[in-house]
């Protein structure tokens, strides 16, 4: 389960890093217009703010983004979860991003000593840019180093406690290591903060399942 969702998890990062939206004239909201946006009542005005807002938005610019997770537009919805990891791919120097991205192309190819160098240099050179830290923490729980990607997990909470994928990876972590209810009360504080992740709604089903069936003494 855990290794095929962080496939997953870095195919979408990698999408998110390279992407460049291309703007036309009516499209280019300011910042303080996408916020406001979200405010609007039109499906449309809330979808095309969030949207500017992945392309231009700043770190605190977040927090209004984890509210839109909740919209009642779905693609509002999937769009806001779309842009907060495109501002949380952003570390704010252009060399820290370039290396950033490189480390996440080497680490979906599968390259994985030259990723995990990647991602050291960029914990050594910027250690608050919390991306690097969750993207060594994908590293390492894909060869199975789940100590120092729990570490790494932590370094991510310090710095963003609203990261739902360490939260979720926190719980892939204790999965593979049958500790079930651990998992699940990290799933569930990774919902907490977006309801959207439906895998994991569906994976703490399983897991409630298995746990009372261990209760049970049936596994």
């Amino acid at each position: 389960m855990g290794k095929v969702l962080c496939a997953s998890v870095i195919a979408i990062a990698l999408a998110v890093a390279a992407s460049g939206a291309a703007w036309s004239a009516e499209n280019e909201l300011s910042r303080e217009q996408a916020l406001s946006a979200l405010k609007q009542e039109s499906p449309e005005a809330r979808h095309a703010g969030v949207l500017r807002l992945g392309e231009i938005g700043v770190s605190a610019d977040v927090q209004p983004l984890l509210a839109t997770l909740r919209d009642n537009d779905e693609s509002t919805r999937d769009e806001a979860e779309r842009s907060i990891q495109r501002i949380w791919a952003r570390s704010g120097d252009s060399g820290i991003d370039a290396m950033f991205l490189r480390g996440v192309r080497e680490m979906s190819e599968g390259n994985y000593i030259r990723a995990l160098s990647t991602f050291n240099e960029i914990i050594r050179l910027k250690p608050e840019f919390p991306e690097g830290w969750n993207k060594r923490a994908t590293l390492y729980f894909l060869v199975g180093d789940y100590a120092k990607s729990m570490r790494d997990c932590d370094e991510v909470l310090k710095r963003n406690p609203n990261h739902y994928g360490a939260l979720t990876g926190y719980g892939q972590i204790f999965f593979e290591l049958k500790n079930y209810e651990r998992a699940l009360e990290y799933f569930q504080r990774a919902l907490n903060v977006n309801p959207n992740l439906i895998s994991i709604a569906n994976t703490m089903d399983k897991l409630e399942r298995m746990i009372e069936r261990r209760k049970d003494g049936q596994i």
